[in-house]
Formats: C-alpha cells, structure tokens, sequence
C-alpha cells in the first residue's frame, strides 16, 4: 500500500510558530512518526510539504502516476480558500484524509469554511501531531481490502 502525506503552508514552521496552538512538534518529527507508523503497517509512505498551491497541486496530480492508493492531507490555511487544491483531490479520485493538527472549529470564525470536509473519507481534527499516525491507521484499515 502507496499513502501520500501531503502537508500545506507554513507547517515547515511547526515546533517554532504558534507553539501555544500547534505544540512542540516540529515536522520532520511529524513525519519520522509516520514514516515509523507506515513502516510498521507494512505502509510505503511518501511526504511532501510547500507553501505555494500549485506544488501541492502538481502532487495531488502526480499521485495516481506514483501508484498512491490513498492521501492524508493537511491543506493549513488551504483549508478555507482553495477550490483548486479541491479540484484536484477530487480529480484524481484517490481516497482522502483531512488532518489538522488543531481543532479549526475552535478557532476563529474565518476558519470555519472548510473546502475539503464533505468530500474527505474523513477528517481529523485537534489531536496535534497523533492526528497524523490515527490518520495513517485510517487509510490502512480503509483501504487495506482494495488494495489486496
């Protein structure tokens, strides 16, 4: 099984901005969690972060070439403008995951237009950086009988 991490702008941040809404944490860390969580479910696990939109679109594209057979992904600030990052995710038609690593729905009231919600196979929200690990057993245990 194929699983994309896509992560969106300014989470190359984390563990330095924000550290009272988004912890500690740094991505690298993030992602060597979930790499060892994938490695674990017998999961090869691809990652990718960029604060511009149409890198994160060109991946989403590049997915299917890639052989991905799910996507977790935390669209940050994409979450509430980008019907492009939309379009493509429902391009592709490749399952999804939404994480987000604070609760969007406590926040402030801009936040609370979510683009990719009603179209994700689920979302995870407020769990900080175990979003990502339940987010992977997720897709794993989702995906797991398509993919034999």
């Amino acid at each position: 099984m194929k699983i994309l991490l896509i992560n969106g702008p300014n989470l190359d941040l984390l563990g330095t901005r924000e550290k009272a809404v988004y912890g500690p944490t740094t991505l690298p860390e993030i992602e060597a969690r979930a790499q060892e969580k994938a490695k674990a479910l017998g999961i090869e696990l691809f990652t990718f972060q960029s604060n511009h939109e149409g890198e994160l679109i060109e991946k989403i594209h590049a997915a299917r070439s890639l052989g991905i057979h799910g996507i977790l992904i935390n669209p940050a600030g994409y979450t509430h403008t980008s019907v492009a990052i939309r379009d493509a995710l429902l391009g592709v038609g490749i399952p999804f995951i939404e994480i987000h690593i604070s609760n969007v729905a406590a926040r402030e009231p801009f936040r609370q237009k979510n683009l990719f919600s009603d179209i994700a196979v689920g979302t995870i929200s407020g769990l900080g950086p175990y979003g990502y690990i339940l987010g992977i057993e997720a897709l794993h245990a989702l995906l797991g009988t398509e993919t034999r």
